[in-house]
């Protein structure tokens, strides 16, 4: 693995100096906003709507910015965004299983990073709130709020349980970790197929936990390969075996990494929205790829010796053709990855209306990513 990696040394440097000096530009005026998508090169402000899942994401990449950099705006920006989210935290009704991504990327970073008091206490309450969302007679995590969504959970979730590992880590109750151990266990074996492909949801009986149904959700058709779907079990089950070392979550992740990776060369390391898409359809999904990049890092550095080449390659395979056909160091766009798109059939919320476009997401995992190689440098 050290050899790949300087091999590569030059690009990984490289690309992280353009990222911090795209980001020192741009933070300047998104400061301590809630990007989303870009319109007119510019993105947007979510501050009316905070509860969104992805409000965290802009902290997260001035998180990972500020560990390299130790910049004090970043951090000033970050922890203000962490604030604002206070009324969220405090606002039952909002309160969902994203959770995880919301208070990962901006309590836990902080804390980690600068050791703030608050910061902890605000990640230990989304881990509690996160927890109770368990169904004990299902064995899962409910996803959504609303009613007619009872028995559902999301393959998006394996990305919210680090947060209980970290809760149990935190304060040596391992409630936290059980909750976690068994949603994942749960989505082993109701969400993965055997060819290694996912499903975005599925719904259970509430009151058994039996299978009733896989709906379609953000891909093409019930069925298919929601690619970004496939990233979030990548990288969430890499995570999942990184905090228990319980090697079926290992094994998870492989699985629906080599399928991943018989996918991907179709379409020259750019994923398509959803790897069983209609040949005809335009729709990439980089974000799919930034994230499928950081699970199979983690993935390389859990691997026998013999077998990390095959993942931190193909990582960097991915990295490079976001990089090429995807990233934009100019400031003609704010965002550092285009041809992002949130779901394939969007409907009417806008939230998911992003076609080949940005998505906050994606550029915040194309930056860990980075991050993560520059580490193992």
């Amino acid at each position: 693995m050290k050899a790949i990696l300087q091999e590569n040394k030059a690009y990984i440097q490289g690309t992280w100096d353009r990222i911090t000096a795209k980001i020192a530009k741009t933070s300047t005026r998104i400061q301590d906003g809630f990007p989303h998508t870009t319109n007119n090169g510019v993105y947007d402000d979510w501050h009316d709507e905070l509860s969104w899942w992805t409000n965290s994401f802009w902290a997260g990449i001035l998180w990972q910015l500020y560990k390299d950099t130790n910049t004090d705006e970043y951090k000033q920006y970050a922890q203000s965004i962490e604030k604002k989210l206070d009324q969220v935290l405090h606002s039952y009704d909002e309160l969902h299983h994203d959770v995880g991504f919301m208070w990962l990327l901006t309590s836990v970073l902080n804390y980690d990073l600068t050791g703030n008091q608050q910061a902890r206490q605000r990640a230990m309450l989304a881990a509690n709130v996160l927890s109770a969302r368990y169904n004990l007679a299902g064995g899962y995590i409910r996803a959504w709020n609303g009613e007619g969504t009872e028995g559902w959970a999301i393959i998006d979730c394996m990305m919210n349980i680090p947060l209980l590992f970290w809760a149990t880590e935190q304060s040596k109750d391992d409630r936290f970790k059980h909750i976690g151990i068994q949603h994942a266990d749960k989505t082993i074996k109701a969400f993965i197929r055997e060819d290694g492909s996912v499903n975005h949801i599925v719904s259970f009986d509430k009151e058994t936990g039996e299978v009733l149904d896989n709906p379609r959700g953000q891909g093409y058709e019930s069925g298919s390969s929601w690619s970004r779907g496939q990233s979030w079990a990548i990288y969430g089950f890499a995570q999942t075996f990184s905090w228990t070392q319980k090697p079926e979550y290992l094994h998870a992740a492989k699985r629906i990494a080599h399928y991943v990776l018989a996918c991907l060369p179709l379409t020259g390391y750019v994923p398509l929205c959803d790897y069983r898409q209609p040949q005809e359809s335009p729709l990439l999904d980089s974000s799919a790829g930034a994230i499928t990049a950081c699970g199979l890092i983690e993935i390389a550095k859990a691997v026998p010796e013999a077998e990390k080449a095959l993942y931190l390659q193909s990582a960097l395979f991915i990295l490079k053709a976001l990089d090429e056909k995807c990233a934009i160091w100019d400031l003609s766009d704010e965002c550092i990855l285009t041809n992002a798109t949130a779901a394939f059939h969007p409907g009417n919320n806008k939230r998911t209306a992003v076609e080949n476009g940005a998505l906050i997401y994606g550029d915040y995992y194309y930056v860990e990513a980075i991050s993560k190689l520059k580490e193992l440098l």
